[in-house]
């Protein structure tokens, strides 16, 4: 394991076995999180036979490759690169309230949802804990602002990634080191049903967002693979059981895309399945990608099923558009760069 990913004990302990003190640990765990430095060479106060030991061991970082950034709202989608050249996106957002940031926890994803770029192309690979904790820091380090909320939605499906996500989870808001609330977290996962009880269980005061798309099975088949695996009462029984053990309202995410899930008769079968729940109710115009079919739910369209749900007394709101000028839509500039880069590409999964 790199040592960016391990807890503060573990690299205690790791200090122990290679002859170093234990205060270096919390040295070294608040020059990599708190102070989310690029590299050794910036531990001032840590000895340079120990930094060049550090260096040899995998001290993770990622590189920008490229950037784009909205004329209209400063949102910047950054793509990274890992130390495989696999890349990876992450957005950064400035709003009112604080900046936050949207992450990605795979390279590809294997979950198949129609609508998404993400998934074009399969799983690579999980990232690490530092993979993941890398995409905050770096970006901080390119804009010089801080990041006050962060949303693990970007490419990848956070719950098949479970045992980095956690352990990003508990580093990203460890006190001694970045001591983000977990209230400003947000896990969004497509549905897999066992795993949202097993994040359930490890009691965190994270907001679990779950990527819902349609009211019934049958609509649901057709936008997304694991509803095939696990079905709404199973999905829904694995929410409720995330609010009975964290007390956290839940947020169902709904991206709406033309003529497949945006009707009134939805919204209103949409109520009736999240009727008695704690909950709140993202829509999302779906943003159109290239490679497939499906268009964003015309403006008229996207108020009325708002209204509908309203009358049913459920809470909702219609996520503000940010980056409509770049490549926003998930996993579209990564899917982009490989398009413009193929040969490159093409070696990268040779040596993977």
């Amino acid at each position: 394991m790199d040592i960016k990913s391990m807890y503060i004990e573990e690299l205690n302990e790791w200090m122990k076995q290679k002859g170093q003190p234990s205060f270096r640990a919390k040295q070294i765990f608040e020059w990599m999180h708190k102070k989310y430095v690029p590299d050794v060479e910036n531990m001032t106060n840590i000895p340079k036979e120990l930094r060049t030991f550090i260096a040899d061991d995998d001290f993770v970082c990622i590189k920008e490759q490229m950037r784009q950034t909205s004329k209209t709202d400063g949102t910047i989608k950054f793509l990274y690169r890992l130390h495989d050249d696999q890349m990876i996106e992450t957005v950064f957002m400035r709003h009112e309230y604080g900046n936050s940031i949207c992450i990605s926890s795979q390279a590809g994803c294997r979950m198949g949802c129609k609508f998404c770029a993400s998934t074009i192309g399969g799983l690579i690979r999980n990232l690490t804990a530092s993979e993941m904790l890398e995409q905050v820091y770096a970006s901080m380090r390119a804009t010089g602002e801080r990041i006050s909320n962060i949303v693990v939605m970007g490419t990848g499906e956070p719950l098949d990634n479970y045992e980095n996500l956690v352990r990003f989870i508990r580093l990203i808001s460890d006190e001694n080191g970045y001591n983000i609330s977990q209230r400003n977290i947000t896990v969004s996962s497509c549905g897999i049903a066992p795993m949202i009880k097993k994040l359930a269980d490890e009691e965190f005061t994270i907001t679990f967002a779950l990527s819902l798309h349609a009211p019934t099975d049958e609509e649901r088949k057709k936008l997304m693979p694991i509803a095939a695996k696990y079905n709404l009462d199973e999905v829904m029984d694995a929410c409720r059981y995330y609010f009975d053990k964290t007390g956290r309202r839940l947020t169902f995410e709904y991206s709406l895309v033309k003529g497949q899930n945006d009707s009134v008769v939805q919204a209103e079968m949409l109520a009736k399945l999240l009727k008695g729940i704690n909950c709140h109710v993202n829509l999302i115009p779906v943003n159109p990608i290239s490679e497939r079919n499906y268009c964003k739910s015309d403006k008229n369209s996207v108020e009325k099923f708002k209204l509908a749900l309203e009358k049913k007394s459920i809470n909702v709101t219609i996520r503000r558009s940010v980056g409509s000028n770049i490549d926003a839509a998930c996993g579209q500039l990564r899917r982009q760069y490989i398009k413009n880069n193929q040969e490159e590409a093409d070696e990268i999964m040779r040596k993977n």
